[in-house]
């Protein structure tokens, strides 16, 4: 299922919390080879996930990690302001309808719609907190997944060749975008709708009474 964690709210999911902060270094450290550090319970951590971030997790039937990614709004420190500003030539992306996703992270227990559903669950993202984009970082591997998934980003700026090359894209959020990802992930829109209001149901109430 997939879960709406708040960073400060993961220490009351600690085997979600841990499984994930160590597929994180098996997947960035070990099998891609990322200058990230791994501290010596064996977890990548940064600066970024001590930001309260909004992590979009999708849990394992035994509590454990399947995949996660994280959201910060670009009107705060992001990545792409302070690591990749030069693939936006130099110019910073900060608006309120923005948030920058970060860490895309795949299990390798995890089966193989996890993908889709954790794109799934940024489009829940997007449309529930009225966001137009997301903004993210990625390497070549990525591109083919996007494509499959039917969820591409518009490339802002690169620089690197094949399997090396990294760009800054950004994703539009929309109801199509959604339905096409409920088909790849094989998930209702009712469960995905009630994974979603478990944890900001608010956001609901909200817009009905506006």
């Amino acid at each position: 299922m997939l879960r709406y964690i708040h960073g400060r709210d993961l220490p009351a999911y600690r085997k979600l919390r841990d499984t994930m902060f160590a597929d994180r270094a098996r997947q960035f450290h070990a099998r891609l080879g990322w200058d990230v550090a791994v501290n010596e319970r064996g977890e990548e951590r940064d600066q970024y996930d001590d930001l309260d971030p909004l992590y979009v997790i999708w849990e394992m039937p035994d509590g454990s990690h399947g995949g996660s990614m994280r959201f910060l709004p670009t009107t705060g420190r992001t990545m792409a302001a302070e690591h990749f500003l030069h693939l936006s030539q130099g110019r910073r992306i900060s608006s309120p309808l923005i948030w920058e996703c970060t860490r895309f992270c795949i299990s390798e227990r995890a089966g193989a719609d996890v993908s889709a559903a954790l794109m799934l669950g940024g489009a829940e993202v997007g449309l529930g907190f009225g966001l137009s984009h997301a903004l993210g970082v990625f390497d070549a591997r990525m591109v083919r997944i996007y494509r499959r998934l039917g969820w591409p980003p518009m490339v802002l700026g690169s620089e690197g060749q094949g399997h090396d090359r990294t760009s800054l894209g950004l994703w539009t959020f929309g109801r199509s975008v959604r339905e096409r990802l409920l088909l790849r992930a094989g998930i209702s829109d009712e469960i995905s709708r009630q994974w979603f209001m478990r944890a900001f149901g608010h956001l609901e109430l909200v817009r009905a009474a506006g």
